[in-house]
């Protein structure tokens, strides 16, 4: 049963919910779940939701209603987050086992909840609500709520709508009044939660979080930033990105993003001892198709920190970033996503465990010599570098052959009819000249490039 109760308390309403379900698999909902204590102050008109509007989960109007295999409907964030995030594999409000993790949208309840909020008895924005005050007689409560009440959520909303709505100057008012350090402090929440069940903090640190994606235009210079820029906060963004919401994932790899193209060279000191969760995490949301976005973001936060890090790359590939590039590279078909992954991969060709890696994945020569000379000049020099890097330092039977059955050897020729001299086309002679003595023997080699390699071999 479901009881929903209210009562005083200095001032503030309290509203709490209480799940009376078996606590077998179900205790991380139950127990007063998504208390929240409301001032008077910021009290909307009360309206009284169907209980079939509401999300069994959260209690909480249903935007985006669906339906699992038992039948019950919830909210398609709140279900994702039981499935996904945590894992489970059961029906929160039955506790019966899913058939399948499959969400069906609930279409005629969605529309039945619009025709209901359509109505102005039912529409707490309506007429009958006061006209919020200016904004910044609003900032410094909100601020002041968000920084010492128990439950921020409410706070953080207000704060999102306001700044998510291009208003540039409430964004810097909220960036001048201490913003950036109290939300900075709220996502940190993250990291007290160690059982990964504390849903209330969980959601306050992903508001925050949306409210600071929001302020980041607003951020320039070091000075701002480096709230963002501690060990605790990356600790958080990696705890986020494993376990966020996609939305949540897209902020904090943004936010990341920012803090990477600043041009710092200290990442080994900001990670300490959790490169590998950080890296595993970039690499699991690169790898991700739903989000090319977020995928993009972790695309240039991953150069940046390699970058700066010559230690950060050997953890990356240990954790198998020049495997996962191979893979992805032959189908980005954007210019600039091309040029970063082959930046990676030069990266971590300059490490002999990274030739090792490139060279035992059966893909990776085709990989990248398709990109050569069909993408752009750059793409055109990232590849030929690694093909170098690879044929120099790691010229196994393997590569050699592929080199030749792949047209690596063949497009790196054509690099030396380019009549402007350049380091591209001294790479591809230098590699052509080390191992024409063994390319020119193949049948398949065509006749009229043979006597240019003979030249080649013979010049050495």
């Amino acid at each position: 049963s479901l009881s929903l109760y209210t009562h005083s308390l200095q001032g503030y309403i309290v509203v709490s919910t209480a799940l009376l379900l078996p606590l077998s698999g179900y205790e991380i909902l139950t127990k007063r779940r998504m208390e929240k204590v409301v001032p008077h102050y910021q009290q909307k008109p009360m309206v009284d939701v169907p209980h079939f509007f509401r999300c069994p989960i959260s209690m909480e109007l249903m935007q985006d209603p669906v339906t699992v295999s038992t039948g019950v409907t919830y909210e398609r964030k709140n279900i994702e987050r039981w499935l996904l995030t945590y894992k489970k594999t059961t029906c929160p409000a039955t506790m019966q086992r899913l058939d399948t993790l499959d969400l069906t949208p609930n279409h005629p309840l969605r529309r039945f909840i619009a025709s209901w909020s359509d109505l102005p008895s039912h529409t707490p924005s309506s007429s009958a609500s006061p006209t919020p005050p200016p904004l910044s007689a609003d900032l410094a409560p909100l601020l002041s709520a968000v920084e010492s009440a128990p439950f921020k959520v409410a706070s953080l909303r207000k704060l999102r709508s306001a700044v998510a709505v291009d208003d540039e100057a409430a964004a810097a008012e909220l960036v001048t009044s201490g913003g950036v350090e109290v939300l900075s402090g709220v996502i940190l929440q993250v990291l007290m939660d160690s059982s990964g069940i504390d849903f209330a903090a969980f959601d306050a640190s992903e508001e925050a979080l949306a409210v600071l994606y929001h302020l980041l235009p607003q951020l320039s210079g070091e000075a701002s930033l480096q709230p963002l820029s501690t060990p605790e906060f990356i600790k958080s963004m990696t705890v986020v990105l494993q376990r966020g919401s996609a939305e949540a994932q897209l902020h904090a790899v943004t936010i990341l993003q920012r803090v990477a193209g600043a041009g710092r060279d200290d990442w080994a000191q900001l990670l300490g001892d959790q490169e590998m969760e950080f890296f595993k995490s970039l690499l699991e949301l690169l790898s991700d198709e739903a989000s090319t976005k977020a995928g993009a973001c972790a695309l240039d936060v991953l150069v940046d920190v390699m970058g700066a890090s010559k230690k950060s790359r050997l953890k990356a590939v240990e954790l198998g970033a020049a495997r996962l590039l191979v893979e992805l590279l032959p189908e980005s078909n954007s210019r600039h996503r091309c040029e970063r992954m082959l930046l990676l991969l030069k990266m971590l060709c300059e490490f002999p465990e990274g030739r090792s890696a490139f060279a035992e994945h059966g893909m990776a020569v085709a990989a990248v010599s398709k990109k050569v000379l069909r993408v752009s000049d750059a793409a055109t020099k990232l590849g030929v570098k690694v093909l170098w890097l690879v044929c120099s330092f790691h010229p196994t039977e393997k590569v050699l052959d592929e080199m030749m059955v792949f047209g690596a050897v063949k497009k790196l020729l054509a690099l030396l009819h380019i009549d402007a001299r350049s380091s591209t086309k001294e790479r591809a002679m230098k590699v052509l000249k080390l191992h024409a003595g063994v390319w020119r023997q193949y049948p398949c080699f065509p006749c009229e490039l043979k006597d240019c390699l003979r030249l080649m071999h013979d010049s050495r």
